[in-house]
């Protein structure tokens, strides 16, 4: 498929006619449970609903890519597996039992991506970064140039291409984080701090075509500080791990989204600040930023996954926060389930050597 037929446009990546509109909110959620014995159970439920098992689903990745491949909503195919025992996701939660809501048999095939500049007054809290020991007109440098054109063509017309976004790599799938699980900093980094974000999550089908599944709570984990020395290292600084979910909101993300993100400390609530999210608070549709991604054919191999997240415009960095070891990031949004935890660890030093062959 050329980049020109892939036009996620208007509505959606791969929108099925008979996908539910989850802007009424009877969100379908679905989520993975690890088993004792190594395999999977799907849970899926409506927003303020208990869970359920998917019966013989393999994984989210199975039921996805079934989906992809036979021309039915995901919505279709779970109902033709049929639900069975109930789902205890707090009972999951509590003993280290979830995993990322979608994971691929092959780290390798799944991509952890992202996107910058594209939420109002965002450009802000990075520019301050950037700029903070000099005094720059609004406009002058990059960031806030960058930030501009998004705010002139990051919403296009129907039928046209809105302009590109930042766009940064973070790792393969080796990279994903449970909820619950620890997000470790490198030994070499100058900080680790939290990034709450809506992700996009998606499946190749066999043809190449993207589908999207829904949008999940995303910690995208990076290192400020690194990033702030020059803007040139934002490459260097994105090159952690990342934590989302622990459940997918099935379907498209509703244009208003309000979250919380929060640090725990000793405890206790150390910081918390409203974040916003949702085309309403952006400078970009969801649209354009995923055209922009799927354009490239590399992201288009048979039967990968891709988890692209789309920004923010909050961080505790940006309030002056340095966090710690043992920090507890708590991220949660309304409509997409429980908040997403994770505890912040510092790796020891490896000790690299380069042969020679």
């Amino acid at each position: 498929m050329s980049p020109d037929g892939l036009l996620l446009p208007k509505a959606s990546a791969g929108r099925r006619e008979d996908s539910p509109d989850l802007e009424k909110d009877n969100a379908v959620l679905i989520s993975q449970v690890k088993n004792n014995d190594g395999s999977i159970t799907v849970a899926v439920r409506e927003q303020g609903e208990g869970a359920r098992a998917v019966k013989s689903a393999a994984s989210v990745y199975a039921l996805a890519m079934e989906a992809a491949n036979s021309g039915k909503s995901l919505k279709a195919v779970v109902e033709a597996h049929g639900l069975g025992d109930a789902v205890d996701l707090q009972d999951a939660y509590a003993k280290g039992n979830f995993l990322p809501p979608i994971t691929h048999p092959d780290d390798a095939h799944l991509h952890l991506t992202g996107t910058g500049l594209t939420h109002l007054g965002s450009a802000s809290t990075r520019d301050a970064m950037h700029a903070a020991v000099s005094k720059v007109e609004e406009g002058a440098t990059d960031t806030m140039k960058m930030f501009k054109m998004g705010l002139e063509g990051g919403k296009p017309k129907a039928g046209e291409k809105g302009v590109q976004p930042e766009w940064f790599y973070k790792g393969n799938g080796s990279q994903t984080v449970a909820p619950g699980g620890e997000l470790v900093s490198p030994a070499f980094a100058q900080d680790g701090g939290e990034e709450p974000e809506m992700a996009g999550i998606y499946v190749i089908s066999d043809t190449g075509a993207p589908f999207r599944i829904g949008f999940a709570v995303a910690n995208e984990f990076s290192d400020h500080v690194t990033e702030r020395v020059n803007y040139l290292y934002l490459a260097h600084s994105k090159l952690r791990p990342a934590s989302f979910g622990p459940e997918i909101r099935v379907g498209e993300a509703p244009s208003d989204i309000r979250g919380t993100s929060r640090i725990i400390r000793d405890g206790a609530v150390f910081w918390e600040k409203p974040f916003v999210s949702g085309e309403a608070n952006m400078s970009h549709t969801f649209a354009n930023l995923e055209y922009h991604h799927f354009k490239y054919g590399i992201f288009r191999a048979p039967g990968d996954v891709h988890v692209h997240m789309f920004g923010t415009a909050t961080l505790s960095f940006g309030d002056g926060i340095k966090t710690e070891a043992g920090d507890i990031f708590e991220i949660e949004a309304s409509g997409f389930g429980l908040p997403l935890r994770n505890t912040l660890a510092i790796a020891g030093e490896d000790e690299v050597t380069i042969g020679q062959l």
